[in-house]
């Protein structure tokens, strides 16, 4: 007599390894900059890390400490970029901790960007000989790579490819990123009793309304430019007249000659009460990642997927910025979002697809060997 039910499938090994160790990294709490997360998670990396890709380097900068494998120095090598910072603060794991829910992940920072590791290190292990290969993992991406945008570049320079191991979108790959830039407008006023004797101060406030409407006003519909007042900030009492305001603005364009455009504009503002003062800080924090950077691996990369019999992989033009605008403006062919399948990037609902962790490792993992000089 036969049976009608089929043995169980036993776990596959390296699958619920990734899985595992994307689970101890979620469970290290690595704020952009807080150094002793950071250090915790650098430890784990370097204890999965191959042999093959060599002794790693801390690098402390301004007190933010990153992590490089320089490789050996073979020209026309492949940098791996990524970040181990995430946006979630200090205590988020006390109500939210990683979680799985039969293939889907979840957690602080599961997504952007530490299943993206875990994909690294997995390819590496899968790659073979890694002599031409550099890894790099920042610390503070999320706050804009002050402190790293300088070791990118320098790793980047000698490389002919740069793989960033952000999020996917879906399967396909990030062949475009806008530009960015951050500003914040103060303006000075005067200040005065606001039941007594208004008239003799000057309302940092008001102008400061005037002022958001004419940033508001410097987008491009047409060409995809967002100008974006976020947070903004006046007064001391209610009582008071305000001596000062601030707000914050957020750029995004597709092409640099935007990002030039509404930096003029920004430090050309003037004020509306003659009396009143405006400071404009900040500048455009990333360049463009433009497609034609990355068409070349683009190809690539959906050749390599087809011959291995992984997903077909897509391109996606989005607005967030990564590292890979700094790889791209120099000229280095840069391809992103190599990372996981998932969604939810900065929000609580933050989720990654276990079974991509598998497929985007060894499309990663082609890469490399691909890419051998």
């Amino acid at each position: 007599m036969t049976s009608s039910h089929r043995p169980a499938t036993a776990p596959d090994p390296t699958a619920e390894r990734a899985i595992g160790r994307l689970a101890d990294l979620v469970s290290l709490e690595t704020p952009s900059g807080h150094a002793a997360g950071l250090s915790a998670l650098y430890d784990a990396l370097t204890e999965w890390a191959p042999p093959g890709l060599g002794t790693p380097r801390r690098l402390v900068r301004d007190g933010v400490p990153h992590l490089y494998w320089p490789g050996d120095d073979t020209p026309g090598g492949v940098l791996l970029l990524g970040h181990a910072d995430t946006v979630w603060p200090l205590g988020t794991l006390d109500a939210w901790p990683f979680a799985r829910d039969g293939e889907r992940l979840s957690g602080p920072g599961v997504f952007d960007m530490k299943a993206g590791l875990v994909i690294a290190l997995d390819a590496l292990e899968r790659a073979g000989d890694l002599g031409h290969v550099r890894l790099l993992v920042t610390g503070d991406e999320e706050s804009g790579s002050a402190t790293s945008r300088a070791l990118i570049e320098e790793a980047a320079r000698e490389c002919a490819a740069v793989l960033v191991l952000e999020p996917a979108d879906g399967d396909a790959a990030k062949v475009a990123r806008k530009g960015a830039g951050f500003y914040r407008l103060t303006v000075n006023g005067r200040a005065a009793h606001a039941g007594l004797e208004p008239e003799t101060g000057v309302n940092a406030l008001v102008e400061l309304a005037h002022q958001v409407l004419a940033v508001n006003g410097l987008g491009d519909g047409v060409l995809g430019t967002t100008v974006s007042p976020t947070v903004a900030h006046a007064g001391t009492t209610s009582n008071t007249v305000p001596e000062s305001a601030y707000v914050d603005i957020d750029v995004r364009a597709w092409e640099q000659a935007e990002l030039e455009r509404v930096d003029g504009a920004l430090g050309s503002l003037t004020a509306r009460h003659p009396e009143a003062s405006l400071r404009v800080g900040g500048g455009v924090n990333r360049p463009p990642l433009e497609r034609a950077r990355s068409a070349e691996l683009l190809g690539l990369a959906r050749r390599v997927a087809e011959a291995g019999g992984l997903p077909a992989v897509g391109e996606a033009r989005v607005g967030g910025a990564s590292d890979g605008n700094f790889t791209a403006a120099l000229g280095v062919p840069t391809l992103d979002g190599l990372g996981a399948r998932g969604g939810g990037p900065h929000a609580r609902h933050e989720w990654v697809d276990a079974g991509s962790l598998g497929q985007r490792a060894a499309l990663v993992a082609g890469l490399i060997e691909a890419l051998r000089p």
